[in-house]
């Protein structure tokens, strides 16, 4: 993993929430309810995590999110912008509460409730206020808790004016083939690729999106296809003790390697490596790590 003396230009669109994580010893079961052996609330929301952990490891980091007008609101903006992201077009609504997020956790295991609330209304026109943000970017992220208009609208603006995409393709959902055409890459959850591609077979998928979709799973393994052959990298030296966020972590770590100039294989495994750190905090942003961890 090289970082040029650049440094990179990151728009973020996406969620933002507050998580209320309970730890249970085991996960409920329908109709049976459980004891938590411990609760706390962290700083969430899939886009809010890119926009954290690429900030966090170097990049200049503009974030296009929703928040309620209420104190959970207030908070999300304090601690974007305590982590040097730019929050200019974070917008205040009054129509919907702060998004949360309701999250069940035991042994390594995890249900999650989504109330998106103010992602909701996260529009179009939002985007466009933020238009000359994306005059100026390296790199768009996009995630899917934010509606499906958002995200189609913003990948176009950003190949409009020539920049590099990167969809999440999380929580899953069918995604346009117009749309998996026109992003650089795909990071998608080996059980939910059916969803998103409408296609059942891995391989097949790997192979029609060479170098493009990159397929994550529990174990903090990357499988993707190279043109040539199956490449599949896991990053276990590290215990996997907390798995929220992961998903982001890996994401932020591919961006800002793609963003400096390395080769695919290197984005593969600093996203993994980035992917591990995160694993060793409570809550989605907690263990980002940060560039000069690596340098």
């Amino acid at each position: 993993m090289n970082f040029s003396s650049e440094q990179p230009r990151i728009i973020v669109v996406g969620s933002s929430s507050i998580d209320l994580v309970l730890e249970t010893e085991k996960l409920p079961q329908p109709n049976e309810t459980v004891l938590a052996v411990n609760s706390d609330s962290y700083f969430g929301g899939k886009g809010a995590n890119q926009a954290v952990g690429t900030a966090r490891l170097g990049a200049s980091v503009y974030f296009v999110g929703c928040v309620g007008m209420d104190p959970l609101g207030q908070q999300i903006m304090r601690n974007l912008v305590s982590e040097n992201v730019n929050v200019g077009f974070v917008y205040e609504t009054d129509r919907e509460s702060t998004g949360t997020a309701y999250v069940t956790t035991s042994q390594g295991h995890a249900a999650i409730v989504v109330v998106p609330a103010a992602n909701k209304c996260l529009s179009i026109e939002h985007i466009e206020d933020a238009d000359k943000y994306f005059h100026t970017a390296d790199l768009v992220l996009v995630q899917l808790e934010v509606s499906m208009e958002v995200v189609e609208y913003t990948v176009r603006k950003a190949k409009k004016y020539g920049k590099k995409v990167g969809l999440y393709a999380s929580p899953a959902m069918r995604v346009s083939d117009t749309i998996l055409e026109m992003v650089d890459f795909v990071v998608a959850k080996s059980s939910e690729l059916y969803i998103v591609f409408g296609k059942e077979q891995r391989e097949e998928v790997l192979k029609k999106f060479f170098n493009k979709v990159f397929v994550r799973d529990d174990t903090n393994s990357t499988i993707y296809f190279d043109g040539t052959e199956m490449k599949y990298y896991r990053n276990d030296k590290d215990e996997t003790v907390y798995k929220m966020g992961m998903g982001d972590a890996f994401t932020s770590g591919f961006a800002v390697a793609l963003c400096h100039g390395n080769s695919i294989e290197d984005c593969v495994k600093f996203g993994n490596e980035v992917s591990s750190r995160v694993s060793g905090g409570k809550g989605s942003q907690t263990g980002l790590p940060r560039r000069s961890d690596f340098v």
